[in-house]
């Protein structure tokens, strides 16, 4: 068996995920690419994630990629996580994740409003038709919050109660469990933001007006192998169990997209792996390189098991729900975290030791990652013990 070791692991992850800077690009939709999707849980990480890996490039270069563009795209997709996605993924991401993902929360949501008995006759009929009329309330408008949309639509302002008797029981309306069905199916589309580029309050839009030229559906299967075909490129060598957790996906499902795959098999120092069969040729060691992550980004978020890049600094990086928070790089692993302050400021600890020369690559990205925020203030959604050190 053919064995692929850490140094070379790390050289294909500096080089493909356009952290060094000779594999840096001065174009949102290519960067993307290369991560297949970007993470966007927290609405800032696209943007920095973008930044990093980035040359000359605004977080104005990311908004008319998104909103004028619109070769970008967010929406909901694999495990339930918001990604952005280069538009021609979408058919991909549709049939490959998302029309299951759309079955499976309306199913969910139609059990948590029979349990509350507030709607007579068939909840799959009633249901079907309050989303046919925020719809048509969409493109009426052509774009609108959800809010805007309940007045339009008073069957969103319906109230349901998930946890009835239990002391943190809340009822709440449908409008969201509407909208993300919608958006699973896609049928509507986020849009512009109120706000920064940090903003998480999104307008919608009809797929018809933001992609008038639409999309052809692919077969569930092909779409699958596809997605995989890009991962693997993008992050094999890996454990199969890797590639099952981030595709959220069945083994059954994992195992027979990769058949119909050229693969091989490796050893990744005593675990084994699969690489794509024709990507066996060593990639180079690029030059020295640093990057300052933030929370969520798609390197580390794009495999299970992370020892050959974390080492020991799991406890100061992640919350507790799993989710990692802003981390410094070093020629390949984490060697450090940061966070921005209130006031602006940025500001690193390093967990372990590094030479003067990847200290100054490290001030340099600091520095880099300073002039991004500007005048923008972005707290991560999830935080963690070391980013909460460091803005106290």
């Amino acid at each position: 068996m053919i064995s692929i070791d850490t140094a070379q692991r790390r050289a294909r992850l500096a080089t493909r995920h356009r952290l060094a800077p000779s594999a840096r690009s001065n174009d949102p939709v290519d960067i993307a690419r290369s991560m297949v999707v970007l993470h966007a849980t927290d609405p800032a990480t696209v943007f920095l994630s973008v930044g990093a890996r980035g040359v000359d490039l605004t977080p104005g270069d990311v908004e008319k990629a998104l909103y004028d563009d619109r070769t970008l795209l967010r929406m909901l997709a694999m495990r339930r996580t918001m990604f952005v996605a280069p538009t021609e993924l979408l058919p991909v991401l549709q049939a490959s994740t998302c029309d299951a993902l759309a079955h499976k929360q309306r199913r969910t949501y139609g059990r948590y409003i029979e349990q509350a008995d507030v709607v007579d006759g068939d909840i799959e009929t009633w249901l079907a038709e309050v989303e046919a009329e925020t719809h048509a309330a969409l493109l009426t408008r052509g774009a609108a919050t959800g809010a805007q949309l309940s007045k339009d639509v008073p069957r969103l302002r319906t109230q349901i109660d998930t946890a009835p008797g239990k002391s943190y029981s809340k009822p709440t309306s449908i409008t969201t469990w509407v909208l993300v069905v919608l958006g699973a199916e896609g049928r509507i589309v986020r849009g512009r933001p109120n706000g920064s580029w940090a903003s998480s309050q999104y307008t919608w839009a009809p797929v018809e007006t933001w992609l008038p030229e639409g999309f052809s559906p692919l077969p569930a299967a092909e779409a699958r192998v596809e997605l995989v075909r890009q991962w693997l490129y993008a992050f094999g060598p890996a454990p199969i169990t890797d590639l099952k957790w981030w595709t959220g996906w069945t083994l059954g499902e994992v195992r027979k997209a990769l058949a119909e795959l050229d693969i091989t098999e490796v050893d990744l120092d005593g675990t084994p792996g699969i690489i794509l069969a024709d990507d066996l040729t060593p990639v180079p060691t690029p030059e020295p390189w640093a990057a300052l992550l933030p929370a969520l980004d798609p390197t580390p978020m794009g495999w299970k098991s992370r020892d050959w890049f974390l080492g020991p600094h799991a406890p100061a990086l992640f919350d507790t729900n799993g989710n990692i928070g802003p981390t410094i790089w070093a020629n390949g692993h984490i060697v450090g975290g940061w966070a921005q302050r209130p006031d602006g400021e940025v500001v690193t600890r390093l967990l372990e030791p590094v030479t003067p020369d990847t200290q100054k690559l490290i001030d340099t990205e600091t520095a880099r990652t300073t002039t991004w925020f500007g005048d923008t203030r972005a707290i991560p959604r999830f935080r963690t013990p070391l980013q909460r050190e460091l803005t106290t």
